[in-house]
């Protein structure tokens, strides 16, 4: 299992890979249909606060997968095997986290989250015997994870509020692992695989908005009273999405890691990018909730359950990539819209602003092309 080359040509997501990506399509969704039937009952910190927990638990194995494929990936029998291992434990998490958010029981999360963790331990320690300079990282990634996984096992017997801070602790102790092992002795990452396989990730999640835009549509099919507003909701969820999707995609990604911290930086940087458009899923079910008459919000502020997640991708993205890509115009109108996507559920006519304004924001980026500058700029 010997490092792969970072400047290998011609390197892209393996089909293991991608089919690797499918159990996360159900996490992902049972997230944001988790989220939405807590903001439609009203629970909104409760529903927020279980979200970016289960959401990191998805995030974070997502992540680990990825950057050690980048390194060790030798698409083997046995990496074939502890890969599909990790697959399993995703679909079992995903079973565990209506009990979360209904009854704050984490147990089968976090059993589930621990079987994935423990797979990619023994992907680390195989990937140590011929790691070469990287032996010692590779150990720390071992060793790191293995110890975090037993502490997830012991916070299951903290009553609750020890549980919490449990949690906590614990979640800062998964993000501090990478950093500890690769000062020591950094893994071969590659740029163009790397920055690809969150592109294919930030698909999935847009994918789960694009649902939306088909519920709306489905919902209007059974609603002959909202029938206008749910295609017109329909339409508007399409072209938001299609602009998250055009902004996301404008600069370079490749080019923005480099260095440790920026690496870190890009990688740590979209849990926010990637939980906004799963939330923006959700958000756009509370919308049509509202519409028919099955929420416990109302308007505005209904419509900040879509427009924070709209925000903070943007801002997202634009501080994470477009930033140092952009003259500026383009780092002046798209933090600009951020801002004022953000407010939209206060005007008179939200949604369709929103769409406006971020196909804007996409006539800017068509109008400007990225600067050119190198990954250790």
């Amino acid at each position: 299992m010997t490092p792969r080359d970072p400047s290998e040509e011609g390197r892209t997501a393996s089909t293991l890979e991608l089919f690797f990506d499918l159990v996360f399509v159900v996490a992902v969704s049972t997230a944001a249909v988790s989220l939405h039937h807590a903001l439609t009952e009203g629970r909104t910190v409760d529903g927020i606060v279980n979200y970016a927990i289960v959401f990191f638990g998805i995030w974070w194995a997502w992540m680990n997968f990825t950057w050690f494929a980048t390194s060790f990936d030798v698409d083997d029998w046995l990496y074939r095997v502890l890969t599909i291992a990790q697959m399993g434990g995703v679909l079992v998490l995903a079973s565990g986290i209506g009990p979360a958010f209904e009854d704050h029981d984490f147990s089968v999360l976090i059993y589930a989250y621990v079987v994935m963790r423990l797979a990619l331990v023994a992907q680390w320690l195989r990937a140590s015997r011929s790691a070469g300079a990287a032996r010692r990282a590779t150990l720390i990634y071992a060793g790191g994870i293995a110890v975090v996984q037993v502490l997830w096992l012991v916070s299951l017997m903290l009553p609750g509020s020890m549980f919490t801070f449990a949690l906590v602790v614990l979640i800062v102790a998964e993000l501090a692992v990478p950093i500890v092992a690769e000062r020591t002795g950094t893994t071969p990452w590659h740029p163009h695989h790397i920055t690809e396989r969150y592109g294919l990730f930030t698909l999935i999640v847009l994918g789960e908005s694009l649902l939306g835009s088909a519920n709306a549509i489905i919902e209007a099919l059974h609603d002959t009273e909202e029938l206008g507003s749910l295609i017109w909701v329909a339409v508007l969820v399409l072209i938001a999405t299609a602009a998250l999707w055009w902004i996301y995609f404008w600069p370079p990604h490749h080019r923005v890691i480099g260095s440790l911290s920026r690496s870190l930086a890009y990688g740590y940087g979209h849990y926010f990018i990637f939980a906004a458009a799963g939330a923006f899923s959700a958000g756009i079910e509370v919308e049509i909730d509202v519409l028919t008459g099955h929420s416990e919000l109302h308007q505005p502020w209904a419509s900040f359950a879509y427009t924070v997640p709209l925000a903070v991708f943007v801002f997202g993205i634009w501080l994470l990539a477009i930033r140092r890509h952009a003259d500026p115009i383009v780092n002046t109108v798209v933090p600009a819209a951020g801002v004022v996507v953000l407010l939209d559920p206060l005007l008179p006519v939200p949604f369709a602003l929103t769409a406006v304004i971020l196909t804007g924001v996409v006539a800017v980026l068509v109008w400007r092309r990225p600067r050119e500058v190198s990954a250790a700029d």
